[in-house]
């Protein structure tokens, strides 16, 4: 079984990703996306904080620590992808601007197309083999074709077979559930996540890396002046990132070969599942936090 999972570790990450879009696209209405013009500058806080922000963070833990080159390139993989689809569902248990969480989504998914390439690009280009060669074309068009060709599918669903589009979103992100399962057991079984090959001191830095946008996403929101159901959004698309998108892109970059190991690869891979445990955790977190203020 993991030797068939190794063979087709590609698209099962392709599976999973184009199934978690379908999902978040089924919620989607184009009246979403008009309602950017009623709340520029929360939108706005929020394209900031994930397309600049973010980044500048991973810049500087990756400028001024000496973690290893496989973690360092795991935080640029996750300050370079958008918000995840799940930020959406925790925004609403959390009794956030769901309405805002989903524009912010659809925007930098959209913009991911070109922001991505560039700021992967311009974190990690340094740290890759000396005969490595960003696919700056793969990347971009396997996220035009995995993640926008199937949000807009979902949409159409929504709009043609309403009464279908919740039962149809809810299967999909099951579905998608099911793939990064898939992906976790096949690595484990693989022997490609491994704790014992990181430090002690390696793993505190990728953790407080991760508790830095964790804070970033609940301070900085806060000198706006917005309200705390749009804080509550913009901190859940900063926290909730779209591991499902790192994945793949972590696979693209690192293709497997067969009977060959990738310690760097695999290192890459331990950086994004923790990441990914990690959100779920402070999701649940901050869920229970902020329906505490609600009430």
């Amino acid at each position: 079984m993991v030797e068939l999972y190794l063979q087709y570790e590609y698209w099962v990450a392709v599976v999973q990703l184009v199934l978690a879009m379908l999902g978040m696209g089924a919620g989607l209405q184009v009246a979403d996306f008009q309602k950017v013009a009623q709340q520029p500058k929360a939108v706005s806080l929020g394209l900031m904080m994930q397309l600049i922000i973010v980044p500048l963070i991973a810049f500087g833990f990756i400028s001024y620590t000496n973690l290893p080159s496989g973690m360092v390139i795991g935080i640029a993989i996750i300050a370079a992808i958008p918000g995840g689809a799940s930020s959406n569902i925790f925004t609403f248990l959390a009794r956030g601007n769901v309405p805002l969480s989903i524009s912010i989504t659809a925007l930098t998914s959209f913009a991911c197309l070109a922001t991505t390439p560039v700021i992967l690009d311009f974190l990690i280009a340094d740290f890759m083999p000396d005969n490595f060669s960003m696919p700056t074309m793969r990347v971009a068009i396997e996220i035009g074709l995995c993640l926008l060709v199937p949000l807009l599918v979902g949409m159409s669903f929504l709009r043609k077979y309403p009464e279908y589009a919740p039962q149809f979103s809810i299967f999909c992100v099951r579905g998608s559930l099911l793939g990064i399962a898939i992906i976790v057991l096949g690595s484990l079984g693989a022997g490609r996540i491994n704790f014992a090959t990181a430090s002690s001191m390696d793993l505190a830095g990728l953790c407080l890396f991760i508790l830095s946008l964790t804070i970033a996403g609940v301070f900085i929101t806060k000198t706006f002046g917005l309200s705390k159901a749009e804080n509550t959004a913009i901190e859940m698309e900063v926290v909730v990132r779209n591991i499902n998108l790192g994945l793949l892109i972590k696979i693209s970059l690192f293709p497997l070969i067969a009977g060959q190991t990738n310690p760097l690869a695999d290192m890459v891979l331990l950086s994004l599942l923790l990441y990914g445990g990690w959100q779920l955790i402070m999701g649940f977190i901050f869920i229970t936090w902020r329906r505490k203020q609600a009430s």
